[in-house]
Parts: structure tokens; sequence; C-alpha cells
């Protein structure tokens, strides 16, 4: 994975921003350990999610996996499935939430979510947006998709 990205840097003159680089720094900025997860993914992958949160130190309280059957399926599930699952998954024990799976998309209800969870809810595709921002010295504030765009 290093040598794609430096590859793909190296020819674009950019810094690339991958999802997995992007949440870890997300959850860095925020300084929490202890998250919940929603994705749209099968038990199989979900175990891969579950891998990736311990080898860089976040403890998963809670995991949801949606077992969405096909990519097409992703881009379907209904944002009150999704706040739904937020708030049968909230409880004081979660510091944050993460969504992953860049087809599912969360980053509206995101935003809307940390007020009414008064916790940060970490979209992928808003992490991985921000990353590639700031990656490039691009610093500007995003309203409407989450603490992570408007305040880091």
């Amino acid at each position: 994975c290093k040598a794609f990205v430096k590859r793909i840097e190296d020819y674009s003159g950019l810094k690339l921003a991958t999802g997995s680089r992007s949440c870890m720094t997300a959850l860095d900025h925020f300084k929490v350990k202890n998250v919940g997860v929603i994705t749209p993914y099968q038990p199989i992958a979900d175990e891969n999610v579950r891998k990736f949160f311990s080898d860089i130190g976040m403890n998963i309280v809670k995991l949801r996996g949606l077992k969405c059957p096909t990519a097409v399926a992703i881009a379907e599930v209904p944002e009150e499935v999704l706040r739904n699952t937020l708030l049968e998954m909230n409880d004081d024990s979660i510091e944050a939430f993460v969504q992953v799976g860049t087809n599912l998309s969360m980053v509206r209800l995101a935003d809307e979510a940390e007020r009414w969870l008064g916790k940060p809810v970490i979209a992928i595709n808003a992490a991985t947006w921000w990353y590639a921002l700031r990656q490039n010295g691009i610093n500007d504030k995003v309203y409407g998709c989450g603490r992570l765009l408007r305040e880091f």
C-alpha cells in the first residue's frame, strides 16, 4: 500500500488520502479510543474492520454490520436505517462513532447526529475528503459535513 501511495503522489504531485489513514488521523484529532462502528459489510469483512481498529489502538465497543448483499445495496441503505442504528448503538461507553464503507454515504446524517448524540460521528467519505484537503494545504472550513471538516 505504501508503494502505491508513493507512486501516485510522485506522479500527481499531490498527497494521497486513503480511507484508513484518514480515519486514523480523524480519530487522533478527536482524542478518542472507544468507538462504535457501522459497516455495510458481511461478518467476514467486519472481522477485517475489527482488526484494523485494533491495530491502530482503538477499542471497538460496538460494531454493527448491516450485511448488505451487494455494492448496489450498500448505496441504497435508507438514512432512517442508519439513524436508528446510531440510536440503538449509542451509550456512554462510546466516545465516537465511525461509519466505514465508502459506498455507504452518511456525511449529512453524521453532521446532524453529532448534535443529537453529543459526540463525534465520523463518516468515512467526510474523513477522506478532510484528510485530502488538509494534506494538500487546503484549510477551508466546510459546514454541513460534520465537526471534522468544520473544526480541524
